[in-house]
């Protein structure tokens, strides 16, 4: 399994952002630029999963979207991967564990939209992942106000860190965790699907 993962040397700073991705599109390749910059990472990280176990119906095929998340997101510092299925984890905080166990001296920075931490309280272990690996939030459109009054962000409010000082995140012990206000690109992959598009 180790030859199919991607390669990380001790000290990098590796942001992970998790998804169906089905399809991905621009707005994902945006998000994914602007947390590169903004929150000090070395690389990125797509987690293409197998299966999100919060939504009913599955997704298309691992592999259709991983070639379209390929296609979509071209950078150097930028990797689409496909770790949920190698580890064989279901739930983010099995994967964080399983790549802390993999790349022991790497520093992963978990990578969600707002939208996400709106209702990160009904994932699995929550709590566990936010005081065992920060957390980079990208405000997306219409999300701002309730991710900031979100369960999450009010457990843990005394581990943010201000937008403006987002650059910190990367070497922040957890529980640490920090919302950016980006420019947005107004796309979603469910509009997509319903225009017929995927």
């Amino acid at each position: 399994m180790r030859h199919e993962l991607p390669y990380a040397r001790p000290g990098q700073v590796i942001g992970l952002l998790g998804g169906s991705f089905d399809p991905a599109h621009s707005g994902h390749a945006h998000i994914t630029r602007e947390a590169l910059k903004r929150f000090g990472l070395d690389r990125i990280w797509w987690l293409v999963t197998p299966g999100n176990p919060l939504k009913k119906n599955g997704p298309a095929p691992i592999e259709t979207r991983l070639a379209r998340a390929r296609a979509v997101m071209q950078h150097p510092r930028v990797e689409v991967t496909d770790i949920e299925r190698l580890t064989r984890t279901r739930f983010t905080a099995e994967t964080l564990q399983a790549v802390q166990r993999l790349y022991p001296g790497v520093r992963f920075v978990w990578l969600m939209g707002a939208d996400n931490l709106a209702s990160f309280h009904h994932w699995d272990r929550w709590e566990w992942i936010m005081q065992n690996v920060p957390v980079g939030v990208i405000a997306r459109p219409g999300d701002r106000v309730a991710a900031r009054t979100s369960p999450a962000a009010k457990r843990f409010e005394h581990a943010r860190i201000a937008g403006r000082a987002a650059r910190q995140l990367a070497n922040a012990e957890a529980p640490a965790w920090s919302l950016i206000n980006v420019p947005m690109v107004d796309v979603s992959s469910t509009q997509i699907r319903a225009r017929g598009e995927w």
